[in-house]
């Protein structure tokens, strides 16, 4: 039946180009030279007679379609064999006649193509056209086909070219036909910029593809049954049988293996130094190839076991199970597109049943808004109390809100100024500690002086036990005075160098005098404590003076027990003593001016103390 289905798609554009009239009917003499033709590329025997005893009442008239189909099925179609006739020879001949009538390609264009490729893309229409008539190609074969193409000639598909195509009004009103599909490839605007070699080649391997059932072909290694040495093959695979031959031309068939439900192939490690190895076992033979990559192994095994499986399932095209596939794809969608507008007008008869109904709810409506009008008046008139009254709340909570921002600034203030003195406070205490470290300091000073003069009297006992060496000493000891002196003069230098910073001190003092009445208070009995420790001082300092005066020879020295206002006076007839007493004298008056300045300067910072915090530099 897939023949006869077939063959009938290329006669009947025979029996159309015998039509020059457009009536729908030939003449009798024009059926017979094509039913003899028929019969000779069908190879089976012509019957001139049969034609005339068939269309014997209709006497010499023409005859139609519908009049020639019984004859052409009786007599023709139904003594074909498959097999004992090339079908190529078939479409040859209805192309022949279809293509004198309707085929005038523009001689002067440089796109069109040639009369072969013609032929070829003629076959592949009708292999993929629907089974009515008139023939036409629906859009999504012909886009299936241009793909194949594109992808043979290693191009990408231009899907707008083939839109704006098909949405001209003579292909959307009869259809994809293929004479429109020849004029498209003709206009090279599928194939703008592509040689006619490479498209010629691309055409030839579809063609093979679709309408010769070939599954894959190309070169492989075979390896021989006798001499077991391995040659270079082209293959050609078919759903039903895998042949070899010397050459691409496919002149020289060397072997013709059948597939069947028993053949099997595998792939085999490397070996004999040729690599991408396989075999197709069959129950008599195994066949052991070779491919150019891995790549080529996988897709041959593929093709292999894909031509099993057709055998198998007892299909003898794959282009013919995959366009009935997409022909059941279509009808899907197809049913899919009725049922949703079906859908979609029952969605509109609820859609209108809904607006209706909404139309009397509406009047419903209209009339509960005229009941509700004197309700919404009361309502207006009760809003518009209510807003006065709202914004007269919204005034006094406005007045309210700016007079407490006012008093939390106010309070941030005072909080900054607190802040502030509690600073200031705590530097005064700071400034207190380190004022009693430095008297601390002093204190320890004042006592590493008195270390000093208790040697210093010591080196004196010595000087009247070495009355030889006396002015020698003597001078030593007037160096030693100058030393002291410059250094109490440095010393000077620096109190007065502190005197100014406390002076400053005291300034910056005043300025903050009036916040310090609190501190003062607590200062007071501190201050007191310090003028006490002060006079200590100075009674200390008029005692060490007297006991730091010189001995004289053969004086007595006191006892530890006795007072030390209870001195001998020494002649002073010896005029080395008087010398030595002089000296010590104006050392006792300069250390009793130090000792004074030292004590107005520690009172005095003692009173800087009491009154700021300010540090001593």
């Amino acid at each position: 039946m897939e023949l006869r289905a077939e063959l009938l798609k290329s006669i009947w554009y025979g029996f159309t180009a015998l039509d020059l009239e457009k009536s729908g009917k030939v003449s009798k003499s024009q059926l017979k030279v094509l039913s003899h033709n028929l019969c000779t590329v069908l190879c089976i025997p012509h019957d001139p007679v049969a034609l005339e005893e068939h269309f014997r009442d209709d006497d010499d008239g023409p005859v139609s379609s519908q009049g020639y189909m019984p004859y052409l099925t009786k007599y023709i179609l139904d003594k074909v064999e498959e097999g004992c006739f090339k079908k190529e020879n078939v479409d040859e001949l209805c192309w022949t006649l279809t293509a004198k009538k309707n085929y005038r390609p523009d001689k002067s264009s440089t796109t069109i193509l040639p009369e072969k490729d013609a032929f070829r893309l003629w076959c592949l229409f009708n292999f993929l056209s629907e089974d009515k008539y008139p023939l036409v190609m629906v859009p999504d074969e012909v886009e299936y086909l241009l793909k194949k193409m594109c992808m043979a000639m290693s191009i990408e598909f231009n899907v707008v070219e083939l839109e704006d195509f098909i949405s001209q009004d003579s292909v959307q009103k009869s259809g994809f036909t293929v004479w429109a599909f020849l004029e498209m490839m003709n206009s090279g605007k599928i194939t703008r910029g592509i040689d006619k070699g490479i498209i010629s080649m691309a055409v030839e391997e579809v063609y093979r593809e679709i309408v010769g059932d070939v599954l894959k072909e190309g070169y492989l290694w075979k390896k021989g049954q006798l001499r077991r040495n391995w040659k270079e093959r082209w293959f050609t695979l078919r759903p039903s049988n895998l042949a070899y031959y010397t050459g691409e031309d496919r002149k020289d068939c060397l072997g013709n293996i059948i597939l069947d439900g028993n053949c099997c192939v595998e792939a085999l490690p490397d070996r004999d130094g040729k690599r991408c190895m396989f075999c197709l076992k069959t129950l008599s033979k195994t066949y052991e190839m070779s491919a150019s990559d891995t790549k080529q192994r996988q897709e041959w095994t593929t093709a292999i076991q894909t031509a099993i499986r057709l055998y198998v399932e007892g299909k003898t095209s794959l282009h013919k199970d995959l366009k009935l596939k997409r022909r059941e794809q279509r009808e899907q969608r197809e049913k899919r597109r009725q049922a949703k507008e079906e859908e979609l007008q029952r969605l509109r008869a609820l859609q209108e049943e809904r607006e209706r109904k909404l139309a009397e709810l509406e009047l419903l409506k209209e009339a509960q808004r005229q009941a509700q009008a004197l309700l919404e008046q009361d309502e207006q008139r009760r809003r518009q109390q209510h807003e006065q009254l709202q914004r007269a709340l919204e005034v006094q909570l406005r007045e309210a809100e700016e007079a407490r921002v006012s008093m939390q600034a106010e309070m941030a203030l005072k909080e900054e100024e607190a802040e502030r003195q509690r600073k200031r406070i705590q530097e005064l205490e700071e400034m207190q500690k380190r004022l009693e470290e430095a008297l601390q300091q002093e204190i320890k000073a004042r006592r590493d002086e008195e270390a000093f003069r208790y040697a210093q009297a010591g080196l004196l006992a010595e000087e009247e036990e070495k009355m030889k060496a006396l002015m020698s000493l003597q001078e030593e000891q007037e160096e030693y005075i100058l030393k002291t002196q410059r250094e109490k003069q440095e010393l000077r230098q620096e109190m007065e160098n502190k005197s100014r910073a406390l002076d400053e001190a005291q300034r910056q003092l005043e300025e903050v005098r009036a916040n310090r009445h609190r501190v003062d208070q607590d200062v007071v009995a501190a201050q007191r404590k310090l003028r006490q420790a002060s006079t200590n001082v100075k009674h200390w300092n008029v005692q060490m003076n007297r006991l730091m005066r010189p001995i004289g020879p053969g004086e007595k020295r006191p006892s530890l027990g006795s007072s030390f206002s209870s001195f001998q006076i020494p002649t002073q007839r010896d005029p080395g003593l008087r010398l030595r007493m002089k000296s010590e004298e104006r050392d006792e008056e300069s250390k009793e001016n130090v000792d004074n300045s030292a004590g107005c300067e520690l009172e005095k910072r003692h009173s800087h103390a009491s009154n700021g915090d300010m540090d001593i530099p």
